[in-house]
């Protein structure tokens, strides 16, 4: 399916309106202000301003409109690394996986799949998605539940007391990342079967052959049409929403285990970390301590330092 889109001034707007006024249809999707429906084209119109055509004759109804207007498509990333990506993939049906937590001494990691099909892109965006890293934690906090009931979508938490098992074991965090990543889009596309995405882009931590090394012994690996990206949160808008679901479900166990340790619980591994863990060690004792935090980490160590000076 053909899917252009425009965004166009508030009078260029209203005359689109009057244009396919005859042809106009109800729809209640969020941020859509109008929309019509011609026999091989559907057109909506969204409060940002935003027009979207789709279907056969998408290329020939955006004509009439785009004048000098250029397509409101984001712009890549120049200092992203990774594949090649096609390009007019922005508008392409995508299923995007991104992880967060990782450097976290406490709360888990967090790894989320989410399918964007292309008719749905103009869609997430009005919803409020894009790059995550320019979102506030309360603001993925009231965006993530719609795309949670909107988008089909897998997400893994893994706690630290099932961490600390593996990377006992040896696992490296890399190894974790892969096969949470491998397990949550295969998840999502059994979802969506017998649907197909046109690509799966993963928000690169693992150069392509690391990673699939890290997941050779799997029965199930996802390959097909998988790309690799740095800052892939910029490249579609699918590794945006799954950032966002990701890291609402961090944030959802962080405040789990501020309730269980009954002080705030911070995010990272500054010095504010270590005299938070020193506290709940003296407080809790070193089994809790342990089954809340990434064990092997510096912190660790840190705190013990702290608990045995009192100083903090």
């Amino acid at each position: 399916m053909s899917n252009e889109v425009l965004l166009l001034p508030p009078n260029e707007i209203e005359k689109v309106k009057a244009h396919y006024l005859k042809f106009k249809i109800e729809r209640s999707a969020p941020g859509v202000v109008f929309a019509a429906k011609l026999v091989d084209t559907a057109i909506t119109i969204y409060k940002s301003g935003k027009v979207m055509f789709q279907g056969n004759g998408a290329s020939r109804e955006a004509a009439l409109w785009s004048g000098n207007i250029s397509p409101a498509n984001p712009i890549k990333s120049s200092s992203s690394k990774g594949d090649i990506l096609p390009e007019n993939f922005t508008t392409l049906s995508v299923i995007g996986s991104d992880e967060t937590g990782t450097g976290d001494y406490f709360g888990p990691i967090t790894v989320a799949a989410c399918y964007v099909p292309a008719h749905q892109v103009e869609l997430v965006r009005e919803l409020g998605v894009k790059d995550s890293k320019m979102l506030t934690d309360e603001l993925m906090r009231r965006i993530a539940p719609d795309l949670m009931k909107t988008l089909s979508h897998s997400v893994l938490v893994l706690k630290n007391e099932k961490y600390n098992e593996i990377q006992g074991r040896g696992w490296s965090q890399g190894k974790i990342k892969a096969m949470m990543h491998n397990q949550a889009l295969k998840h999502v596309l059994n979802k969506i079967e017998p649907e197909k995405p046109a690509y799966i882009l993963i928000d690169q931590f693992a150069e392509r052959g690391i990673y699939y090394n890290h997941i050779k012994m799997e029965k199930e690996i996802v390959r097909e049409n998988v790309l690799f990206s740095t800052k892939a949160e910029q490249l579609h808008v699918s590794v945006a929403a799954a950032s966002i679901i990701a890291r609402y479900a961090f944030l959802k166990e962080m405040d789990r285990l501020t309730e269980i340790a009954h002080t705030t619980i911070p995010k990272g591994a500054s010095a504010k970390v270590d005299e938070t863990a020193a506290k709940i060690y003296l407080k809790h004792g070193e089994e809790f301590l342990k089954s809340i935090t990434k064990w092997h980490f510096a912190n660790t160590q840190k705190a013990m330092k702290l608990v045995q000076k009192r100083k903090f």
